[in-house]
């Protein structure tokens, strides 16, 4: 059986890591929002509470995802990332509802008894710190790994950052007993995120669907027209899954090459994609010039 490589350790103790400060996070807020009575801070935990499936799902969903192709599923398992932050993004969007239903029925009279005192503030801001070192690591980890799901994460956590702060200034207004500027303030963060959860979400639907990347195939293309032995390339067609791109294309060379001549060439096209795109696996078709017209 193939070991986990690094870059899926990586990813899995992120994930894994993410997952328990949920759990705490949750359980951190229910008790301050329970013990001074706000709303505010209830309404937060029980946010958290989608964080802890959030990040739950994505610790699942990285670790299904590293496993190496089988006889069932040639081309590995990394579609369940993009399924994963198909998922997250619906919860997203599930939240900004929740979030717009609260704001508005606090807008309309909505009676609220928050008590503020130093754990108030406390729990929120111990939050948002963490929040947004968990949304800067998810962040990297994404980029540096091409991981969609933690990309979805990340957006969670910036999300929660947002609430977070909507919550912290409806504390910070209510010690001044002012008590609708939270709730206008929470119908503009609902927006905002509202706004990256739909993209997150078509995103996720295109990578399920295999739509091809647009400005990678134009890459590709300048990649083997830049080779000179390549006459001529076509049939460029690329998908993506997880974290692996799958590049299958066609290339002419000349027809006197031997076989041995040819597949230094072909070798030669995979290597310059690959200098450009690490993580990818590509399939290339050799044609004789002749036969291009």
């Amino acid at each position: 059986m193939k070991k986990e490589s690094t870059t899926d350790n990586e990813k899995n103790r992120v994930a894994v890591a993410s997952l328990l400060v949920a759990i705490f996070l949750t359980i951190f807020k229910a008790v301050v929002g329970f013990a001074t009575g706000s709303l505010g801070i209830i309404s937060e935990a029980m946010h958290s509470e989608m964080d802890v499936f959030a990040a739950g799902l994505t610790a699942f969903s990285v670790r299904l995802s590293s496993k190496p192709p089988d006889e069932k599923h040639n081309f590995g398992h990394g579609k369940i990332e993009n399924i994963s932050a198909l998922i997250e993004g619906l919860i997203l969007v599930a939240t900004c509802v929740w979030i717009v239903w609260e704001a508005v029925e606090r807008l309309t009279g909505k009676e609220t008894h928050i008590v503020v005192n130093f754990w108030s503030f406390f729990v929120v801001i111990f939050a948002i710190i963490v929040d947004l070192n968990r949304a800067k690591i998810l962040s990297k980890m994404a980029k540096k790994h091409k991981s969609q799901a933690s990309e979805a994460d990340a957006l969670h956590f910036s999300s929660d950052i947002l609430s977070s702060g909507v919550v912290l200034l409806g504390l910070i207004l209510t010690y001044f007993n002012i008590h609708t500027a939270d709730s206008i303030a929470a119908l503009f963060v609902s927006m905002i995120v509202l706004y990256m959860s739909v993209k997150l979400s078509l995103r996720a639907i295109d990578e399920l669907l295999d739509r091809a990347p647009v400005e990678l195939k134009k890459d590709v293309e300048g990649i083997i027209t830049g080779i000179s032995e390549v006459k001529y390339v076509h049939y460029i067609k690329i998908r993506t899954s997880g974290s692996t791109t799958f590049i299958d294309l066609n290339i002419h060379l000349y027809p006197n090459l031997t076989i041995e001549e040819a597949h230094q060439i072909a070798h030669r096209v995979e290597n310059e994609i690959k200098k450009a795109y690490s993580n990818c696996q590509i399939h290339i078709h050799q044609e004789p010039e002749s036969k291009h017209e």
